[in-house]
């Protein structure tokens, strides 16, 4: 059965043929399936974003391809502008790209460009506008009245009511605190769970990409040098610490632990870490 998202042998220059010539991907392969919740993760400066703008070809690529649903998004004009449609990228800080007179309206822009009718255009704003938690009262404000964090929604929303197959989200929690963080991330899974849709999440915060994903990519150097799920890769919590990386505050606690000695497995949740530790004392958590 061919993935849903393949790329293959993916490649990036930046300024090819100039004194500033950069690579920021080389030989980047993976495949994705439907309903994927997927982590990406690396140092800056690894390739993470230029890896993401490639997927719904905002970025063509140097060499290699980026295959969705069988067909190779740059090999028509018509799929590269499908491609946009059906992969929705929220890039970092969403919400200063916010600019129409109301919530309702920043939300519509995405679906009005699709070429959809009033009546499919209300429905999927007003859908939208549920799973990120703004309310109708909200919908008629202007977005600039509102909080950082539904700002953030409200952005999150406009690519959500285009009804992505893929959500890409770069650092969707930046900047926000704890309380609205959880809620975005919630606001996201609950829009995966729905629509059957995959999502890709590009994060520094270890300990998000922990409770909530279930794959991890990991980026070093324009390579993807890792790809598993969390346990299997922060199972290698000493690599990615030696790449520069962070890991989450939990897993690096049992990893002094066990370098005192102490026999204790690798843990990267602190639910994990609980039971771990009642089941040193005899007891035991349920999850």
């Amino acid at each position: 059965m061919t993935p849903f998202l393949q790329v293959k042998n993916l490649q990036h220059i930046y300024s090819t043929g100039t004194p500033f010539e950069h690579v920021a991907l080389e030989d980047v392969s993976f495949s994705v399936e439907r309903g994927e919740f997927i982590g990406i993760i690396g140092h800056t400066g690894s390739g993470k974003s230029t890896l993401v703008q490639h997927l719904n070809g905002l970025l063509k690529p140097t060499a290699g391809s980026v295959i969705l649903d069988g067909k190779d998004i740059w090999s028509d004009k018509a799929l590269t502008r499908q491609c946009r449609f059906k992969v929705g990228l929220v890039f970092q800080y969403p919400e200063y790209q916010l600019f129409e007179e109301t919530v309702y309206k920043d939300i519509a822009f995405g679906p009005k460009n699709m070429g959809l009718d009033n009546a499919e255009i209300d429905r999927r704003v007003r859908k939208a506008a549920g799973f990120v938690g703004i309310s109708e009262q909200q919908l008629e404000s202007s977005p600039f009245d509102l909080s950082g964090g539904q700002k953030r929604r409200v952005a999150i929303a406009g690519v959500i009511a285009m009804e992505p197959e893929i959500l890409i989200l770069d650092e969707p929690t930046a900047g926000l605190d704890p309380e609205s963080r959880e809620e975005i991330l919630q606001n996201i899974d609950a829009y995966r769970k729905a629509q059957n849709a995959t999502v890709m999440m590009v994060s520094h915060s270890m300990s998000d990409v922990a409770r909530i994903t279930q794959r991890l990519l990991v980026m070093n150097g324009s390579h993807l040098v890792m790809d598993g799920t969390p346990a299997e890769i922060f199972n290698r919590a000493q690599e990615l610490t030696d790449m520069g990386l962070d890991i989450p505050e939990v897993t690096r606690v049992f990893l002094r632990l066990r370098q005192m000695g102490m026999d204790v497995p690798n843990v990267y949740t602190v639910s994990d870490a609980a039971q771990v530790l009642f089941s040193m004392k005899g007891g035991r958590i349920d999850a």
